[in-house]
């Protein structure tokens, strides 16, 4: 039995458990930093170099590490380098949108192995939709070329009110007492993590995209709805019950507009994906000219086709969006006077408009924010983009199992 085959097993104890954690914190460190000495790892871990050459002897034979060698960068005698052997695990992330899934595969070492994107789905709060995921999530996993046993656990994003720690999921299939993660376990026969899906595009920017140094960020998905995640010093800021950035549902506006959580005047009511798609079909109905109604019926509108007239250079698309990304200028410069970040990024479909949403919205927060507050932050699109959420997914699965970043 390998070390990932009894990863999570209660019933370890005595010596077999304290090998257990010196192997995971063995295999975090290389898979967070990469290849390493015996010296460096004994260092590292306050252990005695026969005692950690004794355990790697162990992860070797086991497949999970392999000597890479003598080390080239270290003058005198050179010591050997160890590191993962990449295939000897992967994780799967599943990213949830509205409508579609995107699915990718990364192995130990966090390379991309594989990414399906825009695999049709329709999200909605039913058993139907919850099954045709779960059947989604296992032909991608058998089309894969990875082995089914090689696949050490699962993560899944979904919108709205998810708590990790317990795998409930309250936006979403929230049909019993048994914990969705659980019921994705049962069912998927993988060890399965959830996640909110801002948190984990979040996640993928600050481990794999456009953020450097910074380690106070605020990532905004800008989508049908709207939401974020907040990174402080370099970790996932959570809140006391788990469902800190529900920045959508700030109540910003004296409105009569029914959000989708039941309250009024959220600021998605007015400046999200929904809203400009509302706003755009009451302006066609109303008699305004889009280049879209020529192949799209006004019913048939939705936030895909407007993202694509905005990049046609279509004039009330643009306009509209000009309108939403004030509003959203507006909120982003309270967020900035509250926080005081280092770094914005603006994520989701309506980052994918570039400059047109951009550019207003530096404006509204020239506008709004206290310029002594706002003049280091900097507000970046996101450079994952589309692959925000399914690289967070799978980043988070794996740093999760591992106690990595934790």
């Amino acid at each position: 039995m390998t070390f990932f085959e009894h990863i999570d097993d209660e019933n370890i104890s005595g010596v077999a458990y304290k090998n257990n954690s010196i192997k995971k914190h063995i295999i975090a460190i290389l898979s967070a930093y990469g290849n390493n000495t015996i010296a460096d790892l004994s260092k590292e871990l306050k252990l005695s170099v026969p005692k950690i050459t004794n355990v790697i002897n162990e992860l070797i034979d086991e497949g999970l590490v392999k000597d890479y060698g003598k080390s080239t960068t270290v003058s005198g005698r050179k010591p050997n380098i160890y590191g993962l052997l990449p295939t000897s695990g992967f994780f799967v992330g599943v990213d949830v949108k509205h409508n579609h899934v995107n699915i990718g595969l990364i192995d130990l070492n966090k390379e991309v192995v594989s990414i399906a994107e825009n695999l049709p789905y329709k999200l909605a709060n039913n058993q139907a939709s919850l099954d045709d995921l779960c059947k989604i999530i296992q032909t991608f996993i058998k089309k894969s070329s990875v082995p089914k046993e090689k696949i050490l656990a699962l993560g899944l994003n979904l919108s709205g009110r998810i708590n990790y720690k317990t795998g409930y999921s309250y936006s979403f299939f929230h049909f019993s007492e048994t914990p969705l993660s659980k019921y994705l376990e049962e069912t998927l026969k993988l060890k399965t993590f959830i996640e909110n899906d801002s948190r984990a595009m979040a996640y993928g920017e600050f481990m794999s995209g456009v953020v450097k140094q910074e380690k106070n960020v605020l990532f905004l998905n800008l989508d049908y709805g709207i939401g974020m995640g907040t990174l402080i010093n370099g970790q996932i800021y959570y809140g006391q019950s788990g469902f800190a950035g529900e920045f959508g549902h700030i109540p910003l506006f004296d409105n009569e507009i029914i959000c989708h959580c039941g309250k009024k005047g959220c600021l998605e009511t007015e400046a999200s994906g929904r809203a400009l798609t509302d706003l755009f079909i009451q302006k066609v109905r109303e008699g305004y000219a889009t280049t879209l109604t020529q192949t799209v019926e006004v019913d048939d509108i939705n936030l895909s086709h407007i993202i694509s007239a905005i990049h046609a250079d279509d004039v009330l698309a643009i306009e509209l969006l000009a309108t939403i990304a004030e509003k959203l200028g507006r909120a982003i410069a309270i967020l900035i006077n509250l926080y005081n970040p280092e770094l914005i990024i603006l994520g989701g479909s309506l980052a994918q408009t570039n400059d047109y949403i951009l550019l207003p919205i530096k404006s509204a927060i020239n506008k709004f924010s206290l310029n002594l507050v706002s003049t280091d932050t900097k507000i970046k699109l996101s450079q994952l983009q589309e692959k925000a959420g399914v690289i967070g997914a799978c980043l988070l699965v794996r740093d999760r199992l591992l106690d990595i970043n934790q």
